[in-house]
């Protein structure tokens, strides 16, 4: 959703019969001479960042389609001219100036989710814990339990899955377990991150311009 930046510029104060008066977060409206002066300082302060907080974010995302725009025409004109798009069967992308001291790179990551055979992996990862009992780690017990227990919103913790595959367990249900979760594995769509990076010197190290992008 998009933040209201009209909410942020106004000062939260509601006049009614001639009364001034602030609503509290569950809509109880409280005269503004009966606030705390530290409450209405606290309200004032995150009202002033918040303003230029989402006045940022507005200038983020003017840049990142700008940006893309910028790049995506590059590409049609490369295309056009040679018959072939710049970048690899993923589409991560690098451009670089001449001097060889600024660069962009655009990199596209593939978003993941997980089907019905990841619980026949929970399945056999727990007969191993099971069996295994005492005479298996602890670090691998709370691994296993961190990367099968769900968030708030039903997801299970995808890097702690990934971990799961990175262990080297000889087990023969382990690796039926593993295997069980690569074939869980769903692309479900992918999302294009862009980075800057400058440097003094053509030889001298790559250094990044921070810009969060990806949440703009």
């Amino acid at each position: 959703m998009t933040p209201n930046l009209d909410t942020a510029n106004d000062d939260g104060i509601i006049t009614f019969n001639g009364r001034q008066y602030m609503p509290d977060a569950k809509g109880k409206l409280t005269p503004l001479d009966m606030l705390k002066p530290q409450h209405r300082l606290e309200d004032q302060t995150v009202r002033k960042i918040m303003k230029f907080a989402l006045d940022l974010n507005a200038q983020i995302r003017r840049f990142r389609d700008h940006t893309m725009v910028d790049l995506g025409t590059f590409d049609a004109l490369l295309e056009e001219e040679y018959g072939a798009r710049i970048g690899g069967a993923k589409g991560n992308r690098t451009y670089q100036t001449i001097d060889g001291l600024m660069r962009v790179q655009v990199q596209v990551a593939d978003l993941i989710d997980f089907g019905p055979e990841l619980q026949v992996a929970k399945k056999l990862v727990d007969e191993c814990l099971n069996e295994w009992s005492a005479d298996s780690r602890p670090e691998i017990q709370t691994l296993v339990s961190d990367a099968f227990d769900t968030d708030k919103e039903g997801k299970i913790n995808r890097s702690k899955i990934f971990m799961l595959l990175r262990q080297s367990i000889e087990d023969d249900r382990w690796k039926r377990a593993m295997d069980a979760i690569r074939d869980a594995m769903r692309v479900t769509g992918s999302k294009e991150y862009v980075r800057f990076y400058l440097r003094d010197q053509p030889d001298a190290g790559w250094q990044a311009v921070t810009i969060d992008l990806a949440r703009a």
